[in-house]
């Protein structure tokens, strides 16, 4: 198996895995298998098990090391893969990562935990975080406070990332976001800080102009994660108006599957009918999709379509 990587460099579209289940919520790991090949053949760079959209936290311990397991196993070093381990536990975060790095991932997502209020609190989780993984795993600093409540500043993020040298990769959901990255690439400029990869998140809200702004791809979810990969190849190529044009052709469905609570299950769906998972099951609790919200998913693939015809 390919060892890859993640280091300050990494560059990409990585998307985020959603976990496939049967009808009666037991993971559907065939289903695993086919929707990790449709990911690989949709031209990302890399795969992340176990996100938050991927329901980590419905998984029980077992489960989750049984998807990584075999996650790693399905992508075989075609692609790289990112494992999120996010947890109040430290001992069970290790357990985790040291399954995960055995097998193949390259590297390791955490976000923090909830109830870290100061800067001195959120710098000090991060360093026993580091302390507890080791140096062998490459982290990604997941900064998403619409859900852990925890505010990353851009000061803070250099502050972090001059005193942990395990920190390679900034996924950041903030949301407005665009400032805290220009920040974030100015303070490097200045040589205030080493630099660190950047991707965005937020099912691809923002993202051309957030490579505009300085990042270097982005890892989420989408129900077409082809859009991702040529969006940001594209742009890496100068294409700025053809990035442009492609992300404006998916944009009402970016932003249908922004609804909070219940995008997954459109995500869902969305991949069930390009057959890359059996059902579009979402773990209980977890919303279903009424027949309103089947036809609107209708309406707006079918206008898509000609979107892409045009």
């Amino acid at each position: 198996m390919a060892m890859l990587r993640l280091d300050e460099r990494t560059k990409g579209a990585f998307v985020i895995s959603v976990t496939p289940f049967h009808e009666d919520g037991r993971i559907d790991f065939d289903s695993l298998d086919s929707v990790l090949d449709f990911y690989v053949a949709q031209g990302v760079h890399g795969i992340t098990l176990l996100g938050m959209m991927g329901e980590a936290n419905k998984l029980t311990d077992d489960e989750s090391a049984a998807v990584v397991r075999h996650g790693l196993a399905r992508v075989a070093g075609r692609v790289a893969v990112v494992v999120g381990a996010s947890n109040t536990s430290l001992t069970a975060m290790r357990a985790l990562v040291d399954a995960a790095m055995e097998h193949g991932a390259a590297g390791i997502m955490v976000a923090p935990a909830s109830g870290l209020r100061t800067d001195d609190q959120i710098h000090g989780w991060t360093g026993a975080v580091c302390e507890a993984l080791g140096p062998g795993a490459p982290l990604v600093w997941q900064d998403y406070p619409p859900t852990t409540g925890v505010y990353l500043s851009a000061p803070l993020f250099g502050r972090i990332v001059r005193d942990f040298p395990q920190v390679v990769m900034l996924k950041t959901e903030d949301n407005p976001n665009l400032n805290k990255i220009t920040a974030i690439r100015r303070a490097e400029q200045l040589h205030e800080q080493r630099r660190v990869s950047i991707v965005v998140g937020n099912g691809g809200l923002f993202l051309p102009q957030s490579l505009a702004r300085g990042a270097d791809g982005v890892m989420t979810g989408f129900g077409f994660p082809r859009m991702l990969a040529e969006v940001f190849a594209r742009h890496q190529a100068g294409d700025v108006d053809g990035a442009e044009d492609v992300y404006d052709a998916y944009l009402p469905l970016v932003v249908y599957e922004q609804q909070p609570g219940f995008g997954l299950a459109v995500r869902k769906e969305i991949l069930r009918r390009q057959g890359a998972i059996r059902t579009a099951t979402v773990r209980a609790p977890g919303p279903g999709l009424s027949g309103a919200d089947l036809a609107e998913i209708d309406r707006l693939l079918a206008r898509l379509e000609q979107r892409l015809h045009a």
